[in-house]
């Protein structure tokens, strides 16, 4: 299987160099309802369905807690901008904005505190943004 696949590529795709094809079928239940969803991935490792698994779920980790704080700490899913390019430079803005107040340091707190505290000192704001 893995060579027919291979054939239907370019040779010359960046994609036509991989060693494993893997299939996870994600199962949710939301309101009594029941959805399966299947996702097929092209992956460099060998035979190693582990490493495949674990793989797929830190990554999905990192996605939701990545959504979770924009969520609780930044309210995107509040926001009612949706004119035009502003959701998506909006959102470009968002994700920095959790970048710098991930990397600052020296204030122990969440996302949300240090947002208020930026939002009320000028000098903590001004060091945050010198991350940048």
């Amino acid at each position: 299987m893995l060579s027919q696949i291979q054939s239907l590529l370019n040779p010359d795709s960046v994609w036509s160099n991989f060693n494993s094809v893997g299939m996870v079928e994600s199962v949710r239940l939301l309101d009594g309802k029941t959805t399966v969803e299947t996702r097929y991935f092209i992956s460099s490792l060998e035979d190693n369905a582990e490493q495949f698994g674990n793989s797929i779920r830190s990554h999905w980790g990192v996605e939701n807690s990545l959504h979770w704080v924009l969520d609780v700490a930044l309210r995107e899913d509040d926001c009612r901008i949706r004119k035009d390019n502003a959701p998506q430079n909006f959102a470009i803005l968002r994700h920095i904005a959790v970048n710098l107040l991930t990397q600052e340091k020296r204030v122990k707190r969440g996302i949300k505190n240090k947002q208020f505290l930026a939002a009320m000192d000028n000098k903590y704001l001004l060091s945050i943004l010198a991350l940048a």
